[in-house]
């Protein structure tokens, strides 16, 4: 049977949110966000979670998260997935990346994940189409081009791969990257798409937050 492990990487500051704390450690319904978001891998029935944090905040993630595997994260997004994946045991072949400001990934996205990798797939994302009109414009912010929407897709995560494949990715790169998918991408490899979940939005601003504690409040009354 494949074991499956994920990486959340966690060590980002979270400077957007203006925050005194980590990004993953702010809370959302009385949990921080690494704790949805490792809750939900798990239920998901990911074998091994392995969340790269700060150094400062490693013994306070690990009593959060006691399922998970913590180790001191890198300084950016790139270097903690590495770290990460080295704390993977040998004997894990897929590899999922899910961000911790994700809190409420569904579960079905998870299995689409990697049902498709079992399938055969070397890489596979979850992508949700783009609503609004996308315009290209220059360094003066002039309109040069419309794209056309129907072929563009906003990526989610967990993102993932076969664990050879991601190794190699971050092996052979030597880029700053905020997708994993970028460098198999660069790779010549190609990655495959599955559907998303709108509940699967990331954390970012302060606007993000409320619409995350609306959530919880909707769906827990």
């Amino acid at each position: 049977m494949t074991r499956i492990a994920a990486i959340v990487p966690a060590a980002g500051r979270g400077e957007r949110l203006g925050l005194p704390v980590p990004k993953a450690l702010l809370q959302v319904g009385g949990l921080s966000l690494v704790e949805h978001a490792v809750a939900g891998l798990v239920r998901a029935g990911v074998d091994v979670v392995v969340v790269a944090a700060p150094a400062d905040t490693v013994d306070d993630v690990r009593r959060l998260v006691p399922l998970a595997t913590v180790v001191t994260g890198g300084a950016d997004r790139c270097e903690s997935v590495r770290l990460a994946l080295d704390a993977i045991p040998a004997d894990v072949d897929v590899v999922l990346v899910h961000d911790a400001a994700r809190p409420f990934g569904s579960e079905d996205v998870v299995r689409r994940v990697v049902d498709a990798l079992q399938a055969g797939a070397s890489a596979v994302i979850p992508v949700v189409p783009v609503a609004d009109t996308v315009k290209r414009v220059d360094r003066n912010g002039v309109v040069v081009e419309t794209i056309d929407r129907a072929t563009l897709r906003a990526v989610q995560t967990p993102q993932g791969f076969r664990r050879d494949v991601l190794v190699a990715a971050h092996e052979s790169q030597n880029a700053t990257v905020t997708d994993d998918a970028a460098l198999v991408e660069a790779m010549g490899i190609e990655v495959q798409t599955v559907d998303g979940d709108a509940r699967a939005f990331k954390v970012t601003t302060p606007w993000d937050f409320s619409v995350a504690e609306a959530l919880w409040e909707r769906g827990n009354q």
